[in-house]
């Protein structure tokens, strides 16, 4: 029985990558099976080998298209999209390559959405009851998947009513950026910003200043006299920390909380538990030299004139207070309303109240929220916090915030997953809220079962030679074994938060800023990454790297 969902007793095992109404039903042509067990060297192979529902004798690949409609026993199906590969074909075909394969021989197979459901059985007849007057299944996957597709056909390929909305969003996506753009933005996020420069620059600490009992601000100039570019407000940076030998440098990234002043980056740390702001509270000061990497992120101020909220908690303030800088230079030409909503345990830890005062008299409109949770004995209610407790939804509400507007959120884990969720729940498209963790990427490990976070940490067989690995959100350095086959497995086995699906340089979830070094790729992806990102799950470090992980 062939559902609207997926067929019975042969249901998708893992819905995240697969399943849903666009992606009811996998069809797999015998003709590609013919095609692989030559290539591949094969004897032949069972039906099903390729994960598909329907193993079906004609409808090829270069042939059907997207729209298509077929009559299979009782149900009709309509074609909406290519397969999207991912890693088990190849663990099913015991060749890791195999994901690559499907689209380099354009070979993909399809998926069909339902549009009767009925019962089918071996040996149906198949019937083509219309035409989708589209492109081919095998055209489509080329555009997203291999190199130098065409504008004009993209356009094309986008305006089919029957594609699903996934590859319509993302072929939107690269017709949105410009034809010079290194990297696919319809697979990953793709900004066209380069790095102002690659790997480390020295900088001096010009000055120091200590915000709150917990927290130090630096600011940084270029040690050879060249102002240091600007930065968007959002923005991090990478700093390199030498410490006395035989100690390894630190390597750790801090967002920028302002950097709009010309020639000038500052940052603002948290003294906590780290090697990272231990040593730079107890150790750094005016006049000393580190190196940093060059601005960094896509958390950054949109450039629209919506309102727009900025909602952070304890130290996750910094990134939004640099975007507030940004905004402030923009307002003579983009006037925008403006909610500062900030949550922190009381006036003692409430940071830069003057500097937001300031900058927030500038914006023209401008409204302040702010939450103790646990006040001061000074703390006065009205004078310096408005809500006594932790911000929701309900108490924006109560201020008159807009929910229409933009939200920027910066905080904790669980803050931030929390006012993310309930801002959905009020109707707030997830388009229209960002967010920024500081500590790794939020994972994507496609049908592998759930499991409690663990901390990054070396590897069990920690190498004591080879190349220096940085995961630089993580807090983690460790050296390269050559027993791993790719950055991927490396970072794997210290738990690092990472995201993939194919695992062969095909579907670049993994795609990852290279804040510094080099790597060589085997195999070669189908397309390249964008500037300054790497794809891990098929490279190996060239020598000491730091990753954005």
């Amino acid at each position: 029985m062939v559902r609207r969902l997926n067929i019975d007793g042969d249901g998708q095992g893992d819905l995240g990558g697969h399943g849903g109404e666009q992606r009811a039903v996998l069809v797999y042509q015998l003709d590609a099976y013919r095609h692989w067990e030559a290539f591949l060297g094969r004897p032949p192979m069972e039906h099903g080998s390729f994960g598909e529902n329907f193993t079906v004798d004609g409808l090829p690949d270069d042939e059907v298209c997207v729209g298509d409609r077929f009559r299979i026993g009782e149900a009709l199906l309509e074609v909406t999209q290519p397969r999207v590969t991912c890693y088990r074909v190849g663990i099913r075909m015991r060749e890791p390559r195999m994901p690559s394969l499907l689209v380099a021989h354009r070979r993909p197979g399809f998926y069909c959405r339902v549009i009767e459901e009925g019962t089918v059985a071996a040996g149906d007849a198949i019937t083509k009851e219309s035409s989708g007057g589209g492109m081919t299944v095998a055209d489509v996957d080329a555009l997203l998947y291999l190199p130098d597709p065409d504008r004009d056909a993209i356009l094309r390929a986008a305006a089919m009513p029957a594609l699903s909305p996934g590859w319509r969003r993302s072929f939107e996506a690269m017709l949105a950026t410009r034809k010079d753009t290194r990297g696919n933005a319809g697979l990953t996020k793709v900004t066209g910003e380069r790095p102002a420069w690659t790997g480390f620059r020295e900088v001096r600490v010009r000055e120091t200043r200590q915000e709150s009992p917990l927290v130090r601000s630096f600011v940084f100039e270029a040690v050879d006299g060249e102002p240091l570019p600007p930065a968007r407000g959002g923005q991090f940076v990478v700093l390199r920390i030498d410490r006395p030998a035989p100690l390894p440098p630190l390597i750790r990234s801090y967002s920028l909380s302002d950097g709009s002043s010309p020639g000038v980056y500052r940052i603002s740390v948290k003294r906590g538990g780290g090697d990272g702001s231990r040593f730079l509270h107890a150790s750094v000061d005016v006049g000393h030299v580190l190196a940093i990497s060059a601005p960094r992120g896509d958390f950054v101020l949109g450039d629209d004139v919506s309102p727009v909220v900025f909602w952070s908690a304890g130290i996750g303030i910094t990134p939004l207070l640099g975007m507030l800088h940004d905004l402030v230079l923009r307002t003579g030409a983009r006037p925008r309303d403006v909610f500062w909503v900030h949550g922190t345990r009381s006036g003692e830890e409430n940071l830069f109240v003057a500097e937001i005062a300031g900058l927030l008299s500038r914006t023209g409109t401008a409204r302040r929220l702010l939450a103790f949770s646990r006040p001061g004995p000074d703390d006065r209610a009205g004078r310096d916090y408005d809500v006594d407790g932790h911000l929701d939804v309900a108490a924006l509400r109560r201020a008159g915030i807009p929910l229409d507007a933009s939200f920027y959120l910066c905080g904790p884990a669980a803050f931030m997953s929390a006012a993310r969720d309930q801002l959905q729940a009020a109707g707030v498209p997830a388009s229209r809220i960002a967010s920024e963790l500081f500590g790794g990427v939020e994972a994507l490990r496609p049908g592998i079962a759930a499991r409690h976070d663990v901390a990054p940490h070396p590897p069990a067989d920690e190498s004591t030679t080879g190349a220096s690995v940085s995961f630089v959100r993580s807090g983690l350095t460790v050296r390269w074994n050559e027993r791993y086959p790719n950055l991927l497995a490396l970072a794997e086995a210290c738990d690092v938060p990472v995201r993939w699906s194919c695992r062969s340089g095909v579907c670049h979830n993994c795609e990852t800023a290279l804040v510094g070094g080099g790597v060589d790729y085997a195999p070669e992806p189908l397309q390249p990454a964008a500037e300054g990102n790497v794809l891990i799950c098929c490279s190996r470090p060239r020598g000491d790297v730091q990753l954005d992980l």
